[in-house]
């Protein structure tokens, strides 16, 4: 496949340093496969990140070294190197010794249904090594990628491997990709009853498959797209300046509102279950340079 322009960031601070290289995916990949990013990181001790529920199905690549996928709060989790997060509806946190370099594939759920052809509830908020799906061919995938020099060639390396894949896998049924779409276009504000009418299901039946096909109910995923949201209206609050400080009152409800919570005080108890702590104490957290949210 043709190359596609790529962007190339890094970070040095006494966090350590890190270089991201993020592109989208191949023109005819994108229905299934968001995008990329390359990542290389060097911490002077063990890092940890909180990660939170999204839409979206990360496939890590590692080029061996470990990370730690746990519970905040809880016990130290289990190590995974190379491995996929189907979606989750509630927070994890990352932990790694000091190194990482790697590739993250950004899988939508239906293309993550095709790609890896299983179930996608069997996945829900679990972390499965890459190996347990895909075979030998995980391994030969993340060694050719190790072994390939450059960010550019790499991705296109995936873009080819990936497109193979998907070609010969499951296909979502079209009512299934229908209520996805208008859950993605709609921030998660259509009722799950008014979705089953739309395709001429039940809403039970509904559930089921979408369940089945995407990985959690549609009415779980509703709130988790509408949790995204707001974490994109407040970061870009944040980055205008004074932004969280003048965040206070009624301007908080406003933007509560305005991301289909019925109050602020809904708008932090969603912040609770999916983040595991206030929306002022996620921003706080963020890392420089897109690098993600301290644990």
């Amino acid at each position: 496949m043709d190359a596609i322009g790529i962007r190339v960031e890094r970070h040095r601070s006494e966090l350590g340093t890190w270089e991201l290289a993020t592109r989208p995916a191949h023109p005819a990949l994108r229905a299934h496969v968001a995008g990329y990013r390359g990542y290389r990181e060097d911490t002077p001790g063990g890092f940890r990140r909180r990660e939170v529920p999204s839409a979206q199905v990360p496939l890590i690549i590692s080029f061996g070294d470990p990370l730690w996928v746990g519970a905040p709060g809880g016990q130290p989790g289990r190590g995974v190197t190379s491995f996929v997060a189907g979606l989750h509806d509630r927070p994890v946190v990352t932990e790694h010794a000091g190194r990482q370099h790697g590739i993250e594939v950004v899988l939508t759920p239906l293309g993550a249904y095709t790609l890896l052809g299983v179930p996608m509830r069997e996945l829900a908020n679990q972390v499965v090594e890459l190996d347990e799906l895909l075979g030998d061919g995980a391994g030969k995938l993340a060694g050719r990628l190790a072994e390939t020099p450059g960010w550019d060639e790499r991705l296109a390396l995936l873009d080819d491997a990936l497109g193979l894949r998907l070609a010969a896998g499951p296909q979502p049924s079209p009512e299934v990709r229908h209520v996805w779409g208008r859950l993605l276009r709609t921030h998660g504000g259509v009722p799950v009853g008014g979705l089953a009418g739309e395709v001429g299901w039940s809403r039970r039946h509904l559930v089921a498959r979408f369940h089945q096909q995407v990985g959690l109910p549609p009415k779980v995923l509703a709130r988790v797209l509408r949790f995204q949201r707001s974490l994109r209206l407040l970061e870009a609050e944040a980055e205008r300046p004074g932004g969280v400080r003048r965040r206070a009152g009624r301007s908080w409800a406003e933007l509560a509102l305005a991301c289909g919570y019925y109050d602020q005080a809904h708008l932090n108890r969603d912040f609770r279950a999916f983040a595991g702590c206030t929306p002022t104490e996620f921003l706080a957290a963020r890392l420089p340079g897109g690098a993600g949210v301290a644990g």
